[in-house]
């Protein structure tokens, strides 16, 4: 695969809550705000959020699947939270590569966005690519 900077992936995923129990089985991290509607109406959220690090995840699942694909592997991630993800939002991740380091791994831009635009995630990712990769200028 050619890779080469202003590169774009887009991929999409709909949030249910059986993602987001199973993110909490899967991690332990069962925070009322994600699982108890009675709590979570207590909260500015008024409502269950996803766990941030599911979204994270899905980020994961384009890198490793899609783009760079098979065979890449995460070496840094940096998320920034902006807003809250709830069950039913349909996300959408852009990837777009940014750069390359001396070591000639890739750089990221990792964001995601709401159904509506609103940004939830800003985020930056080095990557090092599938063996059979070719990076371009």
């Amino acid at each position: 695969m050619n890779i080469q900077i202003g590169q774009k992936h887009t991929g999409k995923a709909l949030i249910t809550n059986e993602m987001i129990l199973g993110f909490a089985n899967s991690t332990g991290d069962k925070n009322p705000v994600h699982l108890d509607q009675e709590y979570a109406e207590r909260t500015f959220f008024k409502n269950r959020i996803a766990h941030g690090m599911l979204i994270g995840g899905l980020i994961s699942a384009i890198l490793g699947n899609e783009f760079p694909g098979n065979g890449t592997i995460y070496i840094s991630q940096t998320l920034s939270f902006l807003a809250p993800v709830f069950i039913n939002d349909m996300i959408t991740v852009e990837v777009e590569v940014t750069g390359f380091t001396p070591k000639k791994w890739v750089e990221l831009r990792t964001d995601c966005f709401k159904q509506d635009g609103t940004m939830v995630i800003r985020g930056t990712a080095v990557v090092i690519p599938p063996k059979d990769s070719v990076l371009l200028p």
